[in-house]
């Protein structure tokens, strides 16, 4: 918790599974939704958040694009660009940029929860822990600012993970947190 204002969580799980009002998907700027998280996503939440995501293409890398949800229990999915095409190696400012396109685009949208996966570390080649670092290096700027959105957890199926958020967030914002099991 921070200030009581904002509450931060850790989940190993899926974050299709997830009730929430938006969750983010790392995508690529054609909108392409083939494997990882964004795979996973449409075959939860159905092919209609792809097509629906495909006409906004191409969204350059720090931009966002906010789709319905299809099946899945969140109102939205938030798709921010780490990389141009699918399946590119990347840099972790790239990650950066996407995860600040991604909070801009919450709070655009007056979400009160938001699920974030790993940005960057499947395909794109990031290191899971810089990854975790710099997205939790984004987040503090916002909370710095005073500006939150109350309800944030980091989620990813990988337990290595998930323990480098709990180590940004302790190393970063001074928190500690649990990680919780879906």
């Amino acid at each position: 918790m921070i200030g009581g204002i904002m509450r931060l969580r850790v989940v190993k799980g899926d974050i299709t599974k997830l009730t929430v009002d938006a969750i983010v998907n790392a995508a690529n700027s054609l909108m392409v939704m083939g494997g990882g998280v964004a795979g996973a996503i449409k075959r939860a939440g159905g092919a209609d958040i792809e097509r629906e995501a495909m006409e906004h293409a191409p969204v350059p890398v720090g931009g966002a694009v906010a789709t319905g949800a299809g099946r899945l229990k969140a109102k939205y999915v938030i798709h921010v660009p780490t990389m141009e095409r699918p399946a590119m190696r990347i840099s972790l400012s790239n990650v950066k940029i996407a995860m600040d396109a991604a909070v801009r685009k919450a709070l655009e949208l007056g979400v009160t929860s938001l699920a974030i996966p790993a940005l960057g570390t499947g395909v794109g080649g990031v290191d899971r822990c810089d990854a975790a670092r710099a997205m939790i290096g984004v987040l503090k700027r916002y909370v710095d600012a005073n500006v939150r959105i109350p309800n944030i957890v980091f989620v990813d199926i990988n337990e290595e993970q998930v323990k480098c958020f709990r180590e940004a967030i302790r190393e970063i914002l001074g928190l500690n947190v649990e990680i919780e099991y879906l």
